[in-house]
């Protein structure tokens, strides 16, 4: 019962976090430390994952339905599609050939913290420069765009950099408003994420255990009820609040991760 209680816990934080400019594996990370959360091969963090991308791709099922529909016909959804699957493609090939050393390396609690806090510092910088909105619409970036984000999220192999973080502080960087930069980094998330859950499951589901897969499942659900809230209201926050309120929970949460590590040795 402890342990779903925490995989409950864990599912909840990985809702709440893995569409906002904070790392939802770096939170899965450190609170699973503390709490003693032992996953079979760090599957439970990468899993779980899909609970958040079923809350997205619900929330955003018309416009993917829209999208579908106007490719035979529409040249600037083919586009689009195209420009989604050049940013996937640097990640998805990065992240198949350093599978074993980002889990057995770089999944490091103290990693973890180090990457918030300089994120979170980054975040800040970024969040109150003067860039020119360029690009208002998500769907209309330049194929060149594209690219660059996707090349820039593969800073996010490393936990806590953030996956919506790098792609959100990239985009920008090109010339996206932060609604359009916000907005992207959903569209991304789908084929990032269900990626990353294909290749984990494939490599690690013979190891996975009856418990494991109860885990993995209460956590699943508690992700996708928490990330719908999430959704709802992310774009609004950001167009009104910018980034600065995560650049600071990053650099909180970074600093009190470090103290806790160092207090328990």
């Amino acid at each position: 019962m402890e342990n779903l209680f925490e995989a409950l816990i864990l599912g909840i934080v990985e809702g709440l976090t893995e569409f906002l400019p904070v790392s939802s594996t770096g939170h899965l990370l450190l609170l699973g430390h503390f709490l003693g959360f032992e996953s079979n091969g760090k599957s439970f963090e990468v899993l779980v994952q899909l609970g958040a991308i079923l809350a997205i791709t619900l929330v955003y099922f018309r416009r993917l339905l829209d999208i579908a529909l106007r490719i035979p016909s529409d040249p600037a959804a083919r586009r689009f599609v195209l420009g989604v699957l050049v940013a996937f493609l640097p990640a998805a090939l990065i992240g198949a050939l350093l599978h074993g050393f980002i889990k057995s390396v770089l999944f490091n609690p103290v990693i973890v913290c180090c990457t918030l806090i300089a994120g979170g510092l980054i975040l800040l910088v970024v969040d109150d420069l003067e860039l020119e909105e360029k690009h208002q619409d998500a769907t209309t970036f330049p194929l060149a765009m594209y690219l660059k984000i996707g090349l820039i999220q593969c800073l996010a192999m490393v936990p806590g950099v953030s996956r919506s973080g790098s792609t959100i502080v990239g985009a920008m960087l090109l010339g996206a408003s932060k609604r359009a930069a916000a907005e992207f980094s959903f569209f991304l998330a789908m084929p990032t994420m269900a990626g990353a859950f294909a290749y984990d499951l494939l490599k690690n589901y013979k190891t996975l255990t009856v418990d494991d897969v109860t885990l993995i499942a209460v956590g699943f659900v508690a992700a996708f009820v928490a990330a719908l809230v999430v959704v709802r209201s992310f774009l609004d926050f950001v167009s009104k609040r910018g980034f600065a309120p995560f650049a600071w929970w990053r650099i909180i949460v970074g600093l009190f991760g470090l103290a806790g590590l160092w207090i328990h040795g």
